[in-house]
């Protein structure tokens, strides 16, 4: 089977993940209500009995709204850092102790042959985390919610075959929007997220010839669109060398209100 997976759903209205192989299926945040998640999931055809677990980035609302709904409706272990656990505490309501499941940022775990590690990253919560997921030399990442691009999450990320990276916003549009000034300060700054220019630059260094996939992910629907985004990190990448038309590198959609079809991570 290898490593597939479906973005349930991604944005700043909501953002859930699901990520499998033949011997786990993990959700990673659960960022819609647990009424919506169930759709979602129903829409790709799984129930959330078949979930295995439930892994979490950080405690804003947008990954945690369903999160404790969901683990008591299906008796869900739920992994995060201390860090991130006590910031849930008071969000989530009561999860059993046997569920509560710590994973240190930096630890890997084994589901059966589904190896999961996470990594930081910088935004403004507790301690937040992306994660890479691996099934022999297959492996996927998830990394959004970044206010930059650090090194140590270049080199976690790096040779990734699929990558779901954040393109938040255009910066203009952000800049011209009715957002508050403190408010555009924060997502444009080293805590925030990551604007197209930002992510296409980061690719120019990400995108190895292992990398046959990126899903352009987390965009704000007031400050960006699908197509600005694609064409903003392709002008990038090609504004500094990367030639589209001579790799098999694909840019790919996610979106606020449906789930994007299950991708096999081994597939071209």
């Amino acid at each position: 089977m290898g490593l597939r997976f479906t973005v349930l759903s991604s944005g700043s209205t909501g953002n859930a993940t699901v990520v499998e192989n033949e011997d786990a299926r993990l959700l990673v945040d659960a960022g819609l209500s647990a009424k919506r998640v169930d759709e979602l999931l129903q829409e790709r055809g799984v129930s959330g009995e078949e979930l295995d677990g439930i892994l979490v980035t950080h405690e804003h609302s947008d990954h945690i709204k369903g999160l404790g709904a969901l683990a008591r409706k299906y008796d869900l272990p739920v992994y995060a850092n201390e860090a991130t656990w006590e910031a849930l505490n008071k969000h989530i309501g009561e999860i059993a102790e046997e569920k509560r499941i710590v994973m240190n940022t930096g630890e890997a775990l084994d589901f059966g042959t589904l190896r999961v590690e996470s990594y930081g990253i910088s935004h403004d919560a507790a301690e937040p985390v992306g994660y890479c997921f691996y099934d022999g030399d297959e492996k996927l990442s998830l990394a959004t919610d970044l206010g930059y691009v650090s090194e140590k999450v270049k080199q976690a990320i790096e040779d990734s075959d699929v990558l779901v990276l954040e393109a938040n916003h255009d910066i203009e549009m952000l800049r011209m929007g009715k957002y508050p000034w403190n408010i555009k300060r924060r997502i444009l700054g080293d805590l925030g997220h990551l604007s197209n220019e930002t992510a296409g630059e980061a690719l120019c260094e990400l995108a190895t010839g292992n990398t046959r996939r990126v899903y352009l992910a987390h965009l704000s629907r007031e400050h960006n669109m699908m197509d600005l985004a694609k064409m903003t990190v392709r002008d990038v990448m090609e504004s500094n060398g990367y030639f589209f038309k001579d790799s098999e590198l694909q840019l790919r959609d996610t979106y606020y209100d449906r789930p994007t079809p299950w991708d096999k991570v081994s597939e071209k």
